[in-house]
């Protein structure tokens, strides 16, 4: 957009395509708005507009707009707060006399964006947590708009293929605040729906992340879902395999599976004589290897491919390969080039973690 088409902008009273903040200092407040832009309530099709430092009239603030005010604010959408990950244009520009931060933000592909479990969206000037019709409507525009791969609908399959207990009893509480669950009224279907574990229909059946995260048996409708692990015995796949164990069950449950494995097959020196305390040191970091694994395992393709992640562990390296080239906006040349991200399963990492305990916590 042009200054002039931005400063219009800023002029005219917040809407729902349009929000102003005076600072930084409320990190969940610019979280909620940048969630509200994105879930597109109005079906506007168009970018939302978070201004930050400026006044409700739209005055600048008179702060200057430093380099880390830009990174933290594009940092947001990719920091665990704000679910699925979001795509987020961050500017600074000059505008009405002063240096202002543009947030530019996308309608997401994959409603209802949600910050650590409450959906927000925008109701004229105000950012409000969405009612149930509001939280309806986004999943109308979800069931209708591109599906990332991970919740693509698994029409072969019913309900029957989830663990409710597991959903009830880990998946549900980790991903809704408590008392956000103490006044929902809503079904266990109504709630699969709401955390994209199931695609509205017709027919109601799982996505591919309700399979993954909270199926019964996976790999019955995602063939390719387990994990390959081999320890071979030399430096080429023709040497002796030691041990070779295929990996099944939920996400948490395989990568849980395959940390023990890991810690088993990592190897650690202890010096005790060239220091006045005793030295370790281990011949992989563990941390290195559990974090390429999940990787692995969390950005493949679940889109035409059987097989599955493989970890084959030789005497001299670790290889780890997953189905699935680069996507989207990363490619081969520009692979691991700074400012070259893009997600294949945008929901599958957070689905990931609420089964694994991992609740993040405010930032």
């Amino acid at each position: 957009m042009t200054d002039a088409e931005l400063e219009a902008l800023l002029d005219a009273m917040d809407s729902d395509r349009v929000e102003k903040k005076e600072s930084l200092t409320k990190n969940d407040g610019l979280r909620q708005a940048i969630c509200a832009l994105a879930n597109d309530l109005s079906d506007s099709r168009q970018d939302g507009i978070l201004f930050v430092g400026v006044t409700d009239a739209g005055r600048p603030v008179g702060r200057p707009v430093a380099e880390q005010m830009l990174l933290t604010l594009a940092a947001m959408r990719t920091d665990g707060n704000i679910t699925p990950p979001l795509s987020l244009d961050v500017q600074k520009r000059t505008l009405n006399g002063g240096d202002v931060a543009v947030v530019f933000v996308p309608p997401s592909s994959s409603p209802p964006v949600k910050v650590r479990g409450r959906i927000w969206v925008r109701s004229g000037p105000s950012t409000v947590i969405a009612s149930r019709d509001d939280e309806r409507r986004l999943n109308e525009k979800r069931r209708f708009g591109e599906l990332p791969p991970d919740i693509m609908p698994i029409t072969s399959a019913d309900l029957g293929a989830l663990d409710m207990q597991l959903f009830e009893i880990t998946y549900l509480p980790a991903a809704v605040p408590g008392e956000v669950l103490a006044q929902n009224d809503r079904s266990a279907e109504e709630k699969l729906m709401a955390l994209k574990l199931t695609h509205p229909g017709p027919p109601v059946c799982p996505t591919r992340l309700g399979v993954l995260t909270v199926g019964k048996e996976p790999t019955d409708w995602v063939p390719g879902a387990y994990i390959q692990f081999l320890r071979i015995d030399g430096t080429e796949l023709t040497d002796p395999i030691t041990n070779a164990t295929e990996i099944h069950g939920t996400l948490a449950d395989m990568l849980r599976k395959l940390d023990v494995i890991l810690h088993s097959h990592t190897r650690t020196s202890v010096d005790i004589v060239s220091a006045p305390t005793e030295v370790r040191q281990s011949d992989y970091p563990l941390v290195a290897l559990q974090e390429i694994a999940r990787n692995a395992v969390l950005h493949r393709s679940y889109d035409g491919a059987h097989a599955p992640v493989r970890v084959y562990w030789y005497n001299d390296r670790v290889e780890v390969l997953s189905p699935g080239g680069p996507y989207g906006q990363v490619s081969k040349p520009n692979f691991g080039l700074p400012g070259f991200t893009d997600y294949r399963n945008p929901n599958l990492r957070y689905g990931q973690e609420l089964c694994m305990g991992v609740r993040r916590l405010p930032r």
